[in-house]
């Protein structure tokens, strides 16, 4: 009966939306930008906007609080021009039809970015049985994760936005009050800051990410298989058939998950003689990071990078975070018709997610999700953009 009654709620927000929206769905684009107007309604009873932040040097992000979902990035390319490096939609009636568009483009995403093994978590002995919505597990929250929920927005100045989330005890069975924010800063150095705090009234788990799909090819019509991936990891965490890490750690070397150096998304994206690729239809796994040492994330030093030869676009990550989950848009299978009208093939983006290990609040042995009162989350994860 839950899961029938969140996947209600999903519904209404998609009609409210809708209803809003019912005259603004179809975004004209300037200078191959989504308009404001697009994103400029009421859902839930919730003011919904698309904000840009942005510097001196050529970087621009489009972000709308529906989900705090980042729109779009703007960097300059190898020769100059400013250059779209995320897929999404241009308007908010697509991101928020959960049953016709369903995506987690861009989303800042809570209470539990990844996987909970079907959906159960226990606190101080008792069992809380939250939404499963992925085969049989929670992912990302469930029906009604923050990705479909509106963020109370301020513009601080030209490059910060401050996003904050009020989710009350019981949101999708969640235990506890809890207040967290976003904070989106567009640097000097062409870097996206982001920073998620959070507090609660009650014991709860809380994980947060940001679920951007990244072509630096800078036109979605092309896969990322020819993007060059580093993952700065000599470990992974296997999952099993339902995407359930299985609680081993494993090494990357001799494996096709070995990304210590920069690696064509490609050369094994389809090696399915390994059962981990063959399982997840290409790569959507969990990376135990060498920046996170001693139960501490050095967010100094690079987690993750991601090159696209035919724009010279560098993209580098930078975590406190003891895990990123990594996911090559296996699933996009052209039935989603994202910005500039273009139709969302598989691979087309790449998603590189700075979290706490899928599952963890079953598994005792990796870092810890548990948030008590008096305790506050800090997560910190940076995506800085240069050219090679």
């Amino acid at each position: 009966m839950k899961n029938i009654s969140l996947s209600i709620i999903g519904v209404g927000l998609v009609m409210t939306a809708l209803t809003a929206c019912s005259d603004k769905t179809d975004a004209i684009m300037i200078a191959g930008r989504p308009q404001a107007a697009a994103f400029d309604t009421i859902i839930n009873q919730k003011k919904v906007t698309l904000y840009t932040i942005k510097n001196n040097k050529g970087m621009e992000v489009d972000v709308t609080n529906f989900g705090g979902r980042v729109v779009s990035i703007i960097v300059p390319d190898k020769e100059g021009k400013p250059t779209d490096v995320v897929l999404g939609f241009d308007n908010v009636a697509q991101y928020a039809d959960s049953v016709n568009s369903p995506s987690d483009f861009g989303a800042a995403i809570g209470r539990y970015a990844n996987r909970i093994n079907k959906g159960r978590i226990t606190i101080d002995g008792n069992t809380i049985q939250l939404p499963t919505n992925n085969f049989g597990h929670c992912l990302h929250g469930g029906f009604a994760g923050w990705q479909y929920q509106v963020y109370e927005a301020k513009q601080e100045n030209d490059s910060t936005l401050l996003l904050t989330m009020k989710s009350a005890d019981g949101d999708s069975n969640f235990p506890g009050n809890v207040t967290a924010t976003v904070t989106y800063t567009v640097k000097a150095d062409n870097s996206l800051d982001i920073s998620y705090r959070g507090t609660t009234d009650k014991k709860t788990v809380l994980n947060m990410t940001n679920h951007s799909y990244f072509n630096l090819n800078g036109d979605a019509n092309t896969k990322v298989d020819n993007c060059l991936l580093m993952i700065n990891a000599d470990n992974y965490t296997p999952s099993d058939t339902t995407y359930m890490t299985t609680g081993e750690v494993a090494p990357v070397e001799n494996t096709p998950m070995d990304f210590r150096t920069p690696t064509a998304i490609g050369k094994d994206v389809e090696n399915f003689n390994f059962a981990q690729v063959k399982n997840a239809n290409g790569f959507d796994h969990n990376w135990c990071l060498n920046t996170y040492v001693g139960g501490k994330g050095d967010d100094t030093q690079v987690a993750a990078s991601l090159y696209s030869p035919v724009t010279g676009i560098k993209l580098e990550v930078f975590t406190n975070e003891p895990g990123i989950q990594v996911y090559t848009g296996n699933f996009l299978n052209g039935t989603l018709k994202g910005k500039y009208g273009i139709t969302y093939g598989q691979r087309t983006g790449c998603c590189l997610e700075t979290q706490k290990y899928p599952d963890s609040p079953n598994k005792p042995q990796w870092a810890s999700p548990f948030l008590a009162p008096g305790e506050e989350y800090y997560s910190h994860c940076i995506y800085k953009f240069s050219i090679e």
